[in-house]
């Protein structure tokens, strides 16, 4: 899952980066409204924590904007603001969950964790098909209810094609929803995770459809 920190006080996003990071996010950053709204509005992302007090163009600007051109990343608001009056303005103008300042991050994780599962119309942290199952607070998997060791991409694969299992993904967005900017993004490097999931999950777990991508199965 990929995620989008705006916010200007570096360490605050510092501590987002690594929190949301541990939690099985790739975490991108911006610490100004301009560069924020640029990239909330070219590139893919699962979330965006947006801070409203930000140099060049305020928050809630940027947020108005992104919902004005059709942009509906799901967005958790974080601002020292804390009258109900500006509350009530965020949501208003198109946030989809609102957390004052000082928050404590394992909140800030389980609310951004929930947030996702729920654009994608899976509310419920427990996520399961034929005999796989996934804990998404905990980042655990079973298979016919045996714990999988899986590693942290092979996790964010499964859990990805798990939220989306009722399509075919593509091979291009899960590269872009898996790996950094700072990452290669090459099909044969998502090819090699799968290979290592499939050897894992065993056969008719994660189905490939030719020229279009993978989705999940409920297997034999």
């Amino acid at each position: 899952m990929r995620a989008l920190v705006v916010e200007d006080d570096a360490r605050i996003a510092q501590d987002l980066s690594v929190a949301l990071g541990s939690a099985g996010f790739r975490v991108e950053t911006a610490a100004d409204g301009e560069t924020a709204w640029f990239l909330g509005g070219t590139e893919s992302y699962d979330l965006i924590v947006l801070d409203l007090g930000l140099p060049k163009l305020d928050g809630l600007a940027v947020l108005k904007r992104w919902r004005a051109e059709g942009v509906e990343i799901p967005v958790l608001v974080l601002t020292a603001r804390g009258t109900w009056t500006e509350r009530v303005e965020g949501i208003d103008a198109g946030a989809d969950d609102y957390l004052p300042k000082p928050f404590r991050i394992e909140e800030l994780v389980a609310r951004a964790r929930a947030l996702v599962r729920r654009s994608t119309g899976r509310a419920a942290p427990l996520q399961s098909v034929g005999r796989l199952a996934l804990d998404m607070n905990r980042m655990t998997a079973t298979l016919d209810g045996l714990p999988l060791g899986l590693a942290p991409l092979e996790f964010r694969l499964l859990a990805y094609l798990m939220l989306h299992r009722d399509r075919v993904v593509p091979p291009t967005e899960l590269l872009e929803h898996l790996y950094g900017d700072n990452d290669a993004r090459e099909a044969n490097a998502l090819e090699a995770v799968v290979a290592r999931l499939r050897r894992k999950v065993g056969r008719g777990v994660i189905g490939t459809r030719r020229g279009f991508g993978y989705q999940l199965e409920a297997g034999p």
